[in-house]
């Protein structure tokens, strides 16, 4: 009997967010304004390939005129203007200034910058103003063969009742999956800091630091979680014994965790992943407590709900990937994350270097491509192994290029 080429399906389901159909195109981009954002991602299988032939299809990064075949020549050159000015800093700060100065009291004027900036950031960068509009964006991404992440784009909540409505919203798009076919959504987007007080996460990162500096604390409060600190993370946010949480904050934690769980069983029941993302070393050791503690309660049966988030920028992030991953994998748990270089360059390394301690960020640009590059390879072996899933945030075309060639790679190897 001839042999048969079948691809394993845990490379397949590794793969979702990579490959193409065979007769389709595919690009990448991502797009981050409030309120309401789309990040664009590639379409996954919808067939198996049926030859070793069919790895040769994942990616075609060298093909720029098929990349971009599904986009219009007028709106490539909108969206490189839009780039190239974004990236102008004077500029960039001239408009926030014009934005918070008197002269948007004057109606014209703010009609003005309001449209002007409708028609070129806001329409290049944001889905839309509500869930329906976004929607809509999802449906014009899905009809040229791509695949869209919707984020409710708020973080940084101070009190209940701004983390309550915060929540409202999150639901809101979430429901807003149902009326637009399931596959063009690859996954919800939400930040812990937009459903839980940003001071509370604070206090709670700096308890969690303590306890792993010191093994005879404990914290009655904690939930069974995955690690969430190496040797290598930094711990100068948290120079002395913090006080325990008050009984009014340990209530406001269960209130965040009770927002989080409703969030979460709404994706469960759309159907539909959730990416919850990283943000500052000095409240992301709470950000991952939430995470994984709401991973092991809802990640089941080869269906990662949750996603982590890891930024490749840190010196520490790929320890923290592979103890949790670990860990996960000890508790027969399928883990996902999406790996990102990172966003806090500046706020992180002007408090370390404040404080006189070594930013917690690689010191060169290099190091960073590569620990995102090993961080990728290593998920990506192990989604094929099927013990979690991947998504992988990058604008950088060498990483594309490896990363192509290690699918390239698994795909064959795994051909049965």
């Amino acid at each position: 009997m001839a042999n048969r080429h079948v691809v394993s399906p845990k490379l397949l389901q590794s793969l979702r967010y990579f490959t193409r159909p065979l007769n389709s195109t595919a690009s990448s981009s991502v797009t981050a304004v409030s309120p309401l954002n789309l990040e664009e991602k590639p379409d996954p299988v919808i067939a198996k390939p049926s030859t070793a032939a069919s790895a040769n299809s994942i990616l075609k990064l060298d093909d720029v005129k098929e990349l971009f075949s599904s986009v219009s020549t007028t709106k490539l050159l909108r969206s490189a203007i839009n780039l190239h000015v974004a990236a102008v800093e004077p500029v960039v700060d001239l408009g926030m200034w014009v934005m918070k100065s008197g002269l948007m009291d004057t109606v014209v004027l703010r009609e003005v910058m309001l449209t002007a900036i409708k028609h070129t950031f806001y329409e290049h960068f944001c889905a839309g103003h509500d869930p329906a509009e976004a929607g809509r964006t999802a449906m014009k991404l899905w009809d040229s063969g791509l695949r869209g992440m919707l984020v409710y784009a708020l973080e940084h909540a101070v009190d209940n009742e701004s983390c309550d409505q915060n929540l409202e919203g999150f639901l809101k798009t979430v429901e807003s999956t149902k009326s637009i076919p399931q596959s063009s959504v690859s996954c919800i987007i939400v930040k812990i800091t937009a459903i839980c007080p940003i001071g509370l996460l604070q206090r709670v990162s700096d308890l969690l630091r303590w306890e792993y500096t010191n093994e005879s604390f404990r914290l009655p409060w904690k939930l069974n979680t995955l690690p969430i600190f190496s040797d290598q993370s930094p711990f100068y946010h948290t120079p002395s014994k913090p006080d325990p949480l008050t009984s009014e904050e340990e209530q406001d934690l269960y209130l965040a965790h009770q927002r989080l769980q409703k969030l979460c069983e709404s994706c469960l029941e759309a159907d539909v992943p959730l990416s919850i993302d990283a943000e500052d070393t000095f409240v992301q050791p709470a950000i991952d407590y939430f995470t994984y503690s709401a991973a092991i309660k809802y990640n089941k049966d080869d269906n990662p709900i949750i996603y982590g988030t890891i930024q490749t920028y840190l010196k520490d992030s790929k320890e923290r990937l592979f103890q949790a991953t670990k860990a996960a994998e000890k508790m027969g748990m399928p883990m996902g994350f999406k790996l990102v270089r990172g966003a806090y360059m500046t706020s992180e390394s002007r408090l370390a270097s404040s404080l006189g301690v070594e930013s917690p960020i690689h010191s060169s640009i290099e190091q960073t491509h590569g620990c995102f590059n090993e961080c990728a390879s290593f998920m990506l072996e192990k989604t094929a192994n099927g013990s979690g899933a991947v998504f992988l945030a990058t604008h950088n075309i060498e990483s594309g290029e490896l990363l192509e060639v290690s699918i390239h790679f698994s795909v064959r190897k795994l051909l049965v």
